[in-house]
């Protein structure tokens, strides 16, 4: 039946593999209660996501349901998955998650906490709760910035995980997880 189109099991291993590797930075910060309750979030917003693929599919199963039954029909998941594939429309994602990424991942800063201005603590923490006396550390690790911007432009916003990182999370695992959920949801949908 189609309701039982689920892929927990391969989304927790791209979550271990994949994901928390790009987006943390290695060790142990004993937040181990606000990580546990953070990994549950995430994983359950990329779960609804890439399940969501049953609506999508759904949707495109209205739209040329002849062309469709017939594939499901010959059990074609090949034949399927190309039909529902825009390239063009997965392209415009990944760039729209990485504008999102960037523009919603700031680490935002009041300017009066900014490194080297008159009010801000030596000793004051960031917000991963680690004190930083490196003003310059502007960027995550594995971040880098734009070729051809001086340093000060380069410096830009610090930013809490790489745009570049979450659009290849995208481009790699939430959108080719999704088409799976819609190609296993199709092959179900005429019972």
């Amino acid at each position: 039946m189609w309701h039982y189109v689920k892929l927990e099991t391969e989304l927790t291993h791209v979550y271990l593999q994949e994901v928390l590797p790009g987006i943390t930075q290695p060790g142990d910060d004993n937040n181990y209660g606000s990580a546990g309750v953070l990994d549950v979030l995430c994983l359950q917003a990329l779960s609804k996501r890439i399940h969501y693929g049953k609506f999508v599919a759904e949707a495109k199963f209205q739209a040329q349901p002849q062309e469709y039954e017939r594939l499901i029909r010959a059990r074609d998941a090949q034949a399927i998955l190309h039909l529902l594939t825009d390239k063009a429309v997965e392209q415009r994602v990944i760039e729209r998650v990485r504008l999102k990424a960037a523009t919603f991942g700031q680490d935002i800063v009041a300017p009066s906490q900014q490194p080297g201005s008159s009010s801000a603590s030596s000793n004051d923490s960031g917000s991963n709760g680690e004190g930083s006396s490196d003003s310059s550390d502007t960027h995550l690790p594995g971040l880098l910035p734009p070729q051809g911007l001086s340093s000060k432009e380069a410096a830009g916003p610090r930013l809490k995980v790489s745009p570049d990182v979450v659009a290849a999370l995208y481009e790699r695992w939430v959108m080719p997880l999704t088409k799976e959920v819609e190609v296993q949801y199709l092959l179900a949908r005429l019972g």
